[in-house]
């Protein structure tokens, strides 16, 4: 055999040996798995297709091998209920508003504050920051794993008996919320009547009477169609809500690096992708909440003001019962993005 060819036999052997060695590396490294996400929203919200998104990046860079099942519509159970599913390790993953979170890391409260950001882009900065990071290591030692901050919205308020207008207007109002005490304090300091209820309930509750109204993101009213059994839509953004991407830390430990990598990554690229999309649907949800019937009312910047005063006091009231360093550090952070320009 001439010369040039052993030496081109020699390197495709060494080639061939190396290929052996790394290929069974890299089966190992990326298993067939199957992850089973569930969330309370439908199909055809921003949360779904934040999901349909991160699967196919999933399934990209993993070569087909992790799959991801999506269970939408509160199909595995209640927010909290997941929660307990994925701390014990039967189910993997889990969408919920940070809302929800409060009874495991307390911290998140803070988040719920009324009208501590007026802008996504506040928002955004508040949650990819210092503040998200440090409240997302709080969450390994209850059992579970943070991957990224994904866009729900601004809440704003409905009810069926009158718009409002400013903040005396929700006096006596019977309004549902999240089972958490920040909002049941916002709406008692307007002389509301909070009702904590399970969004399962929402629907039936808004049908039968038993509240008068209840506050979401324009995207939520629409998808669960509230203009049925809502008159009123007034543009309160009095709270900015967030999804954030759970996932169970039995399964998270279980995987091996570069599995971890992979949903790592594809939980951020959706997440960019998913506050687009979040963003572009609640634009559009006005136009057609209107069109469906809804009376939709902004609120003056001065009335804004006056309700914002208003809640002052429920941030100082709370902020004394949680951990005190990351108080400073929200204050801080605060101050950091209410710089942000527009």
């Amino acid at each position: 055999m001439p010369v040039r060819f052993k030496r081109l036999a020699v390197v495709a052997a060494i080639g061939a040996v190396a290929l052996g060695a790394m290929g069974p590396a890299s089966a190992q490294a990326i298993q067939e798995r199957t992850i089973r996400w569930g969330h309370l929203n439908n199909t055809d919200h921003p949360v779904s297709k934040g999901v349909q998104k991160f699967a196919e990046i999933v399934a990209a860079k993993s070569g087909g091998k992790i799959k991801v099942r999506e269970y939408p519509a509160n199909q595995l159970g209640s927010e909290m209920q997941q929660q307990s599913a994925l701390r014990a390790g039967t189910q993997e993953m889990q969408s919920p508003a940070t809302t929800s979170l409060v009874g495991i890391v307390k911290d998140y409260g803070l988040i719920d504050f009324p009208f501590i950001v007026s802008t996504p882009q506040q928002a955004d900065a508040l949650l990819d920051g210092p503040l998200g990071a440090a409240l997302l290591a709080k969450l390994p030692e209850k059992g579970l794993v943070g991957l990224a901050y994904w866009d729900l919205g601004f809440r704003n308020v409905t009810n069926s008996k009158r718009a409002i207008t400013r903040g005396e207007d929700l006096g006596g109002i019977k309004i549902r919320v999240i089972p958490n005490p920040v909002y049941l304090e916002t709406f008692k300091a307007f002389n509301a009547n909070p009702v904590p209820m399970s969004f399962s309930e929402l629907y039936s509750a808004l049908e039968t009477g038993t509240v008068d109204g209840q506050e979401n993101p324009f995207s939520v009213i629409l998808s669960n169609k509230f203009f049925e059994v809502q008159k009123y839509l007034s543009v309160t953004n009095h709270t900015y809500s967030t999804n954030i991407i759970l996932i169970s830390k039995k399964f998270w430990d279980g995987l091996s690096p570069d599995e971890q990598k992979i949903l790592q990554d594809a939980a951020i690229e959706a997440r960019d992708y998913q506050r687009k999309v979040s963003r572009e649907q609640a634009k559009a949800a006005i136009d057609e909440l209107k069109a469906k019937g809804m009376a939709v009312n902004e609120i003056a910047p001065a009335e804004l003001d006056r309700m914002r005063e208003k809640t002052k006091p429920i941030a100082e009231k709370f902020s004394a019962d949680y951990d005190p360093a990351i108080v400073k550090l929200f204050n801080s952070e605060l101050d950091r993005v209410h710089a942000l320009k527009p």
